[in-house]
């Protein structure tokens, strides 16, 4: 049975909602919905595209601190709160995500945790290096 390790962003609500930024199981990261929020304050307050970018930061903190690298997803999905703003986060993701090419879904969603949030992104990964 492979080991299970999780790592926290730091967030008061992981304890409160019962959940992690990201678990690693064996060769697999899940890495939960992640907005642009750094110390409690949203980032980028406006710009999508900004917002996409730190998400993607974040998920790739995450990763690295559980043994993996962007290169190493295979499954994003992007929830926006204005599918007409579609192109300002595909054009973020895709300065990441060019050349690694996961599988990928977006979806408008009426609304995130906070009023503040364009974007929220969750990301898979597959590693070939066992935990």
């Amino acid at each position: 049975m492979s080991e299970r390790r999780q790592v926290g962003s730091g967030s008061p609500w992981e304890s409160v909602v019962g959940y992690s930024r990201a678990v690693r199981v064996g060769k697999v990261i899940h890495v939960a919905g992640t907005t642009a929020t750094r110390d409690g304050a949203v980032q980028h307050v406006g710009d999508a595209a900004g917002q996409t970018r730190v998400c993607l930061e974040i998920i790739r903190e995450a990763l690295e601190a559980l043994g993996g690298r962007l290169e190493d997803v295979v499954r994003t999905r992007m929830y926006v709160t204005d599918i007409c703003r579609w192109e300002e986060v595909g054009r973020a993701h895709g300065e990441v995500f060019g050349r690694v090419r996961p599988a990928a879904s977006m979806v408008q969603v009426a609304a995130l945790i906070d009023p503040a949030h364009l974007v929220e992104i969750e990301a898979e990964a597959w590693l070939e290096r066992e935990a």
